[in-house]
C-alpha cells in the first residue's frame, strides 16, 4: 500500500513538494487512551490562547501551505488547507470536533506540527496511488458533506478516481472503528529538510501504533 508516488506535473508546480506515507496494519481504532485523551482539552486551550496574539496566516506551516496552493492553482482563502481549518475551528471553539481515536491523532498531529494530514480505509482504495493536480474530471463526496469539485486542487488519486486533498478528504475512503489497516499520508511542509521530515514520519508511526496496536511502515516521498 506504499505503492505512492507524485505526479510529475505536481513537482513541476512545487519542485520541493514531498509527503509522509505510512501504512497502518491489524489496528483497532475505538476512543483515546485517558493518558491522551485526558490531555488533548488542555492542549487545544493553550493552542487557543496562543493563537489570541498571533494570526493563523502567520504560523510557518500555514502560511508556506498557503502558498503551496497558490502554486497549483487554488485560491486558498477559499479552499484552505486542513490545519488551518482545524486552527480556525479551535481558535473559535476551543477544540476539534472529536472522532474517533485514529482521526482525534491525526488531528492532534496536524495542529502539533502544522501541516496538513489525511488517514484512509485501504479496504476502499486500490493501487497504485499518485498525488497530483486535479482536473474538471475529479470530484468526490467530502466529508464535510459537499461535493467537491477538485479541478487545480492537490488530490491523491487511485484506479476508482480521486479520494484524498489536504483540502478536505472523501466519505469513500474514511476511517471507521471497524478500519484495520489504514494509509496516512502526510503534507510536509516543501522547505523541511528530508532528514528532519523522516524523523517526524517514524515518531508519528510510532506514537501512532502505540495507541492502535498493529504494525507499521513509513517512506518519505520526493
Amino acid at each position: 500500500m506504499l505503492d505512492l508516488s507524485i505526479s510529475y506535473q505536481l513537482k513541476d508546480a512545487v519542485t520541493d513538494f514531498k509527503v509522509g506515507a505510512i501504512y497502518y496494519q491489524s489496528i483497532v481504532i475505538g476512543d483515546l487512551p485517558p493518558l491522551i485523551g485526558d490531555r488533548l482539552p488542555l492542549f487545544y486551550e493553550n493552542i487557543q490562547l496562543s493563537l489570541q496574539a498571533h494570526p493563523i496566516s502567520e504560523i510557518d506551516g500555514v502560511k508556506e501551505w498557503r502558498n503551496t496552493f497558490k502554486k497549483v492553482g487554488t485560491d486558498p482563502s477559499r479552499y484552505r488547507p486542513s490545519q488551518e481549518a482545524l486552527l480556525r475551528k479551535i481558535k473559535k471553539d476551543g477544540a476539534p470536533h472529536y472522532v474517533h481515536s485514529a482521526v482525534d491523532l491525526i488531528n492532534f498531529f496536524s495542529v502539533q506540527h502544522g501541516i496538513p494530514m489525511g488517514i484512509y480505509d485501504t479496504a476502499h482504495l486500490n493501487v497504485p496511488i499518485q498525488i497530483t493536480i486535479g482536473t474538471d474530471k475529479d470530484s468526490y463526496e467530502g466529508l464535510n458533506g459537499r461535493t467537491m469539485h477538485m479541478s487545480g486542487k492537490i488530490i491523491s488519486v487511485d484506479s476508482m478516481g480521486a479520494f484524498g486533498s489536504p483540502i478536505v478528504d472523501s466519505r469513500r475512503s474514511c476511517v471507521t472503528e471497524q478500519t484495520t489497516d489504514a494509509l496516512q499520508i502526510i503534507y510536509l511542509r516543501p522547505s523541511m529538510d528530508s532528514e528532519e521530515a523522516k524523523l517526524m514520519i517514524s515518531k508519528i508511526a510510532e506514537m501512532f501504533t502505540q495507541v492502535h496496536g498493529g504494525n507499521h511502515e513509513w517512506k518519505l516521498i520526493q
